[in-house]
Formats: C-alpha cells, structure tokens, sequence
C-alpha cells in the first residue's frame, strides 16, 4: 500500500513529504534521468519545425510524477495559433505593471491550452548596448524597471498554474558570441547592476531559472556555483529549479551538478547515462542528484496539484479578447518622439488623401524568428490598419519607396506622408548558426543608407510627414531627425500593431509610451561591444548612467515621451517611515484631451562617498487624466533601495547623507521636480 499519494490541492508540507517519499522509491536512473529533456530529437525530426509542441523534461510515470512540458516566449506562446503581442521591449516601453501581468495570464491561458505547464519566456536580461540581437526581448536598460515588469509577467503566467522561467541567468548581451564569451566585472558591478532585476523576480516566487551560455568570470554559467549556489539558493533562498539553455547549455557532466545546474535542456548530452556513472564511480555525490530531483519533483508538483481556476479550452488560443488586449498593449508601447508643430493627430478633414511609403508598409512583422517567434498569420500590417480605420473616407497610397522620384511625387501629391522605415528578423534577433534564421546582434545602430535618402526625399517635398520607426531597440537617426517634423517609435507592435498605429495617428488614441532606452547621437557614447569578443568587461555604467556620469545629452532621453496633451507637476512633499519614504506629487492635464503619464521617481546619489550614479530609477506610476484634472501621485520607496554593495565586508549599506529626490516626466533634469530627504 502506497502511503503517499498525488492528489489536487496539495499543501507544500504534502509536498514535501511526497517528494521525500518519491526519493526513497525512485532508483538512481529514474532520480537522473528527471534532471533532463526528453525526446528533443524524436520530436523535431517528426515537427520539422521548433515549437510546434510543448517539449517534456522530468517526470517519472511509475510514481504519477509530471513531466514539465516546455514552451518558450517572451511575446506570446511559441506555439501555432497563439496571440502575439508586441516583443517586451514595445511593452517595457507601456510602463504599465498591471498591463503585463495581463499579457503574462493570457500567456498562461494559452500555454495550458496549447498542454504546457512550463513558460520559458520571462526574459529580464538587462540592455547594455542596443547592437545586441535579442534586446527586443527584454524589457529595457534600467534593473529597477526590469525587475518590476518580470515580476509583472511571472504573477500572471502563474496564476495559471504555469511554471515561468526567468532568464538568462546572467550578464546575457552579447548575441554572436554568447556561447563562448567570458564577462568579467567587479563585485559592485554584478550586484547593483546585473542581478537586482533577477533577485526581484525570486521574490516574486518565480519557479524557474534559465542558466545563460556565456561564462562569468572565467567558468560558464550552467557550472558556475558562486552564481547558482552561492547566491541564487543559498542567499536568495531560490527554492524552485535551475534548468540550461538549449544549445551547448552544458560543457560538462560533473561541472554542470557541482556549479548547481538542476536540469539539462533539451536532452541528455552530459546528464543521463554520463551522470548516472559519475554517481556510481563516486565522482559526484548521491545527495546532490538527491536534491536537484528533489528540487524538480516539489516545484512541478506545485504547480500541477494546485486547483484550476477555469477550463482551458483549446478555444483560448488567439481567441478575440486576448488579440483585443495585443491591440490594447501596442497602443500603450509607442512612443511619440517629435511632434513639431502638432501635426499630429491627422484628422480625416484634413486628410483626405495619405501616402503609405517605405519598405515595412505592408509587411507582417512581428520581430525575431527565434525562439521567441509566435506563428501566427492573422497579423495587421501598417497599410492594413490604415485601410481598416478609414476605408473609402481616405484616399490611400501605398508606396513601397524603391523609387525615390517616384516616392517623392507620391509625397507630393497628398496631403499627408507616414514613412515606415526599420527593422526585421533579418536585421537582428537571434543567433542560431544551425538554423540562420536570426542574423543576431546589429551591426548599424542607424537605418540603411537607402531609407536614410527615402526620408529626405519625401520631407523636402511634404512637411506633414512622419517616421514610423521598427525595431527592437534604440535606432540612431542624426543624418535626418531634424528634417521631420514627426517621429513614432512603433517597435515590433504584435499582430495588432497596424490598427493600433492607425487609432494613434489620427487620434482615435492619445500616445502614452515612454521609452525604456536611452538614444544617443553617437554610437561613441555607448559601452564597448564586439560582436565577436572572447572576453569583455561590463563597467558600472551604461544607458543613462554612463550618458549623466559623462555630461552627455542623448538624443532622446531614458523615460522620455510625448503626448498629444501637456502634463504639469506641481508641489512635491516626501514622507519619511521607519521602512520606506513615499514621495507624492501632484500631476495636472492641462491640455485638451484625455490622457495617462507616466511619472517616473528618481533618487540622486550626488554626495555619496563612494561612486555612483547620479541618479537612479525607483519608481513609477501610470495615471489617467481628464483634460483639466489634477490628481495627486504617490510612490513609495523602499529605504533599502537607497543602498550600495560594500565588496569589502559583503554587505549591504545605507549611507547617513542627503539625497536628492527626483519626480516627473523623463529622467532628463529639467523634467523634474526635486527635494531632499536625509536618512
């Protein structure tokens, strides 16, 4: 008789003791082999296609242990069919926490749906320089800004009994050399910079960790026991599973259980047969296997006891309400960079005809192939949400801008001039040599030569012109951002992102989107980066802290975003409590229509006796405003976010100075009301 059984609505203590009860049955080949993927290779030869399934790992069917079944992200479920939305970086951009946790429970919705359980999508790697291929899946540059939206993220997927995976744990930027590149950086440097968004989304009890490829101070991430030992289960107290990413995760058998990596993704290349025979010849101990099986077996059961909330119905999966609220996200993620003269909105009594030029015009783009690539074909280009909007009331043209006297006498001939110009999967994404579907980091942070004279071209002939900006990330636009008068960074909006384009352009929504980024004018003014480096070493600074530090003025700052109304700040006060300050402003629409700001808190460092930025993010909050309304913003600051990481004695310290609190629009000062706080 089976004193132990799985049922719905265990407690962790029943979990507990199951999972001790399961290590007592279970032989040494079932306690290996649940530290492993399984039947990659099978599946993909009977796919032909990456991403099709749900991929297993785990599991022991003898004892009715689950297996987790992995789908990967981060702009929607991977598989067939699911809703995609704009990438993280468009809805980083949004600034809305409440938003994304949406987005994560339709994720969650669809993953059940599609039959997975473990989401490899939460992807908080922080932006060091914009080149890198992948930036359009993370959220931005800022550690602050990136916890808060993974967090967002993992509290809707697991609502759904889910397990998320936050990754790639750690220091991951780079594309093209990122199976081989070894970061060096100081102490502070990791702590302050690299690991508070990661340490944020453990709070959030994220189930799962994805090992990064490169190395960290001379020993890859998979095997590197400071990073996965040390910190993430012994300080952070992370109680979930460490799992490797998929290509050449793992260099070796005993390097991989020693460093603390729990499980080998998709196979079993190093673990499997190698590592049952390391435990047999007693080079790796029992009880490491023991606890890494252990580790697995509660947090899969975690998840698969508990109770549903509701029936996931195949039905979900790129059902109306979900695809309503990708057109909602892309909506709220682009961000109105230049807006001279209010040209915009358009409005369709000034408007009677429109020229639709530029080689993204009409092109289902969504961004990378890779492994975030959503399949999903009900996809609404820039000229389609145009044409869907206004039928027969505008005149549309469309141009694709190959010609430039062509595109010109277009331009000429209407009355207004949106220019789509950017980015796509073929311009950056990710790295995979095998497949080449992602040609990884960029080379050029600007646009190509050809729609740098496409702008031109059509300015001088039209002035109610705007640059419709794709992409993932920061696009240097110096040779032309003073010739428009209009400037709309769309990113890779998801499939609603040619209606939700539209609605914005002629008013139908008002812009709210600030960026997650820093654009500089000068590609000199950003961090080092190679492409191809072996060894590399992250500073302190980068994004707005390096640009403040070196009294730089980018071209657009972190933060920034126009609206077509005007917001005012007034009356900043600051209340002090034994665990944190809440800082309150009052917030004015003193234009003529509806809008939402994002008010962004800041706290300056300037009499620190150690180095440090000048000032860094620590808070924000969306808030609507009726034309004319006031409303008074609060947001409380932990005072432990004032702290810096002494290396010498290993801990944390809040200085006894005067800082300076900062509260407004952008991160740029003269966006901001300022006082000081002691503590």
């Amino acid at each position: 008789m089976i004193k132990y059984k799985i049922k719905k609505g265990m407690s962790d203590r029943e979990i507990d003791e199951y999972a001790d009860y399961a290590l007592t049955e279970m032989t040494l080949k079932e306690k290996v082999d649940i530290m492993s993927g399984k039947h990659f290779f099978m599946l993909l030869l009977k796919d032909r296609k990456f991403g099709v399934r749900a991929y297993p790992g785990g599991g022991v069917k003898r004892l009715g242990i689950p297996p987790f079944l992995f789908t990967d992200g981060p702009r929607g479920v991977m598989m067939p069919g699911s809703t995609c939305f704009p990438v993280s970086m468009a809805r980083g951009a949004s600034w809305d926490i409440k938003l994304e946790e949406e987005v994560g429970e339709v994720i969650g919705k669809e993953a059940r749906a599609h039959g997975g359980n473990l989401f490899g999508g939460v992807c908080v790697n922080l932006l060091r320089h914009p080149a890198w291929g992948r930036a359009q899946e993370t959220y931005g540059e800022d550690p602050f800004h990136l916890g808060e939206f993974g967090a967002a993220l993992i509290r809707g997927v697991q609502k759904h009994n889910v397990m998320a995976t936050v990754k790639h744990y750690i220091v991951n930027s780079i594309e093209h050399s990122r199976f081989k590149v070894d970061v060096q950086l100081d102490e502070r440097t990791l702590r302050e910079v690299y690991l508070p968004h990661f340490k944020r989304c453990i709070e959030e009890n994220c189930a799962t960790v994805m090992s990064a490829y490169n190395k960290v101070r001379g020993e890859y991430c998979g095997h590197n026991a400071p990073l996965l030992r040390d910190i993430l289960k012994g300080e952070w107290g992370f109680e979930g599973f460490v799992h490797s990413d998929w290509m050449n995760g793992v260099h070796d058998t005993i390097g991989g259980v020693m460093g603390g990596l729990d499980v080998e993704m998709p196979r079993a290349k190093y673990y499997g047969r190698k590592l049952e025979k390391a435990v047999k010849q007693g080079k790796v101990p029992l009880k490491l296997i023991e606890e890494s099986a252990k580790r697995i077996i509660r947090t899969v059961l975690r998840f698969t006891t508990k109770e549903d909330s509701q029936n996931y119905d195949p039905t979900l999966i790129g059902c109306d309400d979900h695809v309503l609220l990708a057109r909602k996200v892309a909506e709220k993620s682009m961000v109105l960079l230049k807006n001279k003269d209010k040209i915009l909105p358009f409005t369709s009594k000034e408007v009677d005809t429109l020229a639709v030029i530029g080689p993204l015009a009409d092109l289902k783009n969504t961004g990378d192939h890779g492994s975030s690539h959503v399949r999903q074909n009900n996809i609404v280009t820039p000229l389609h949400g145009l044409e869907n909007r206004f039928g027969d009331k505008v005149k549309i043209i469309h141009n694709d801008g190959s010609d430039l006297e062509v595109a010109q006498q277009i331009a000429q001939s209407v009355d207004a001039v949106v220019l789509m110009v950017g980015y796509t999967y073929k311009d950056e994404g990710e790295y995979i040599p095998i497949i080449s579907k992602g040609l990884g980091d960029r080379i050029n942070l600007g646009l190509r030569e050809k729609e740098i004279k496409l702008i031109n071209a059509v300015s001088q002939v039209n002035q109610k012109c705007v640059v419709v900006l794709i992409g993932g990330s920061a696009i240097l636009m110096e040779e032309w951002r003073t010739r428009v008068p209009a400037i709309l960074m769309a990113w890779y909006s998801g499939m609603e992102g040619g209606n939700a384009l539209a609605d914005i352009l002629f008013g139908a929504v008002n812009p709210s989107g600030k960026l997650p980024l820093t654009i500089p004018t000068d590609p000199a003014h950003l961090p080092f980066f190679d492409i191809y480096v072996d060894e590399i070493e992250y500073g302190y600074y980068h994004g707005y802290t390096l640009m403040e530090k070196e009294r730089r003025e980018p071209a657009f700052p972190f933060g920034f975003g126009l609206s077509y109304t005007e917001y005012s700040y007034k009356n900043i006060r600051v209340e002090s409590t034994e665990e944190k300050i809440i800082v309150s402003v009052d917030i004015s629409n003193i234009g003529a229509i509806a809008g939402e700001e994002i008010v962004q808190l800041y706290v300056g460092f300037e009499k620190s006796s150690v180095d440090r930025p000048l000032k860094l993010l620590r808070g924000f909050k969306r808030v609507a405003l009726k034309p004319k309304e006031t409303k008074t913003v609060s947001i409380d600051v932990r005072k432990k976010d004032f702290a810096w990481y002494n290396p010498d004695n290993r801990v944390w310290e809040v200085e006894r100075i005067e800082y300076t609190i900062y509260i407004g629009a952008s991160s740029k000062n003269e966006d901001l009301l300022t006082t000081q706080i002691s503590l």
